[in-house]
């Protein structure tokens, strides 16, 4: 099966695990077996807003086995990157929730509110609720020349009501009214995958998620073996598409695909299907899981775009069969 081989599972939440207040369906079973077999299971997230007991216990209530240990936030990230460009004990402006907040701290740093307590640095990271006077202090402190480290850069998040805004998108306020661009600590830069490392001691991971600019492009940067999952933001079209950082190793519907055998993928057939280019378009025939078919035509688009990547109504033809 798809895990065999690999001892740590880093996982995205939003969008792979669960959506809002609802698990992904067969998420949680699929995960437990994972366990029950012996890889260890990381959940590893962009969203800086809360503790990692608060999102192990929304975990455990979804059944999904997991403790504090598991969850490996891009708040720890940024307080840890912090950490290690200023004095212990400095003040840092949190721009963001609790689990910014705990970071921090837990770094040996000082969590302070206001520009006018001088902090050395400002973190932001999303919460809800995040007021303008917040967002304002921290542009203030910015402008004093305090360091800049933003949580994550994704500009939405996938809930149950569907994508709303992200961390990425809040901080352009303090981007844009500064004209300092923050340090990113989030997927897909180095920084939380660092952490999810030093955390876990995995020595072949494999990353799941759902988005191909922050999870799948963050495992190419990290030169590790990624499973892309459509249970979230990424559509068929999307990955079709896709140029090769955000190409992944494997493609599933859902986390069941770790336990299965992965079928072979080659020259562009997978299944009972077959991919090929003609007339300038992708063409797919054959019969079977539209998931084979997603994964021949994948493989096939991605050998004939190289080093690039094919626009979309090439792939038009291939999008009414399994899109």
């Amino acid at each position: 099966m798809l895990i065999d081989g690999y001892d740590t599972l880093l996982l995205d939440l939003d969008g792979v695990v669960y959506l809002g207040n609802h698990a992904v369906p067969g998420a949680p079973a699929a995960l437990e077996e994972a366990q029950r077999r012996g890889v260890r299971l990381a959940y590893v997230t962009n969203n800086a807003s809360r503790t990692p007991a608060a999102i192990s216990g929304h975990l455990r209530e979804l059944g999904v086995p997991a403790s504090a240990e598991d969850v490996v936030t891009s708040a720890q990230a940024a307080a840890r990157l912090i950490a290690e460009r200023v004095p212990p004990g400095a003040k840092v402006l949190v721009v963001g929730g609790s689990g910014l907040r705990l970071a921090v701290r837990d770094r040996g740093l000082r969590p302070v509110s206001t520009a006018a307590e001088s902090p050395v640095a400002v973190v932001q990271g999303i919460a809800p609720g995040l007021s303008y006077g917040l967002l304002s202090e921290g542009a203030l402190a910015v402008r004093q020349g305090a360091l800049f480290v933003a949580s994550n850069a994704d500009s939405t998040m996938p809930t149950g009501r569907g994508e709303l805004p992200g961390n990425g998108a809040m901080v352009r306020v303090i981007a844009h009214a500064t004209g300092v661009e923050p340090i990113y600590a989030g997927k897909p830069d180095p920084p939380l995958h660092r952490e999810s490392m030093i955390r876990t001691g995995a020595r072949r991971p494999l990353v799941v998620g759902d988005r191909l600019d922050t999870d799948i492009e963050g495992a190419s940067n990290a030169g590790v073996e990624s499973l892309l999952v459509l249970t979230g933001v990424a559509t068929a079209a999307d990955l079709l598409t896709a140029e090769p950082r955000h190409r992944p190793t494997y493609v599933g519907e859902d986390l069941g695909a770790l336990l299965l055998p992965y079928p072979e993928v080659r020259d562009g057939a997978c299944g009972g299907w077959r991919a090929e280019w003609r007339d300038g378009v992708l063409r797919l025939e054959g019969e079977g899981s539209r998931i084979d078919g997603l994964r021949a035509a994948s493989d096939a688009a991605w050998a004939a775009a190289g080093e690039g990547r094919i626009e979309e109504d090439a792939v038009k033809p291939v999008l009414d069969r399994v899109g």
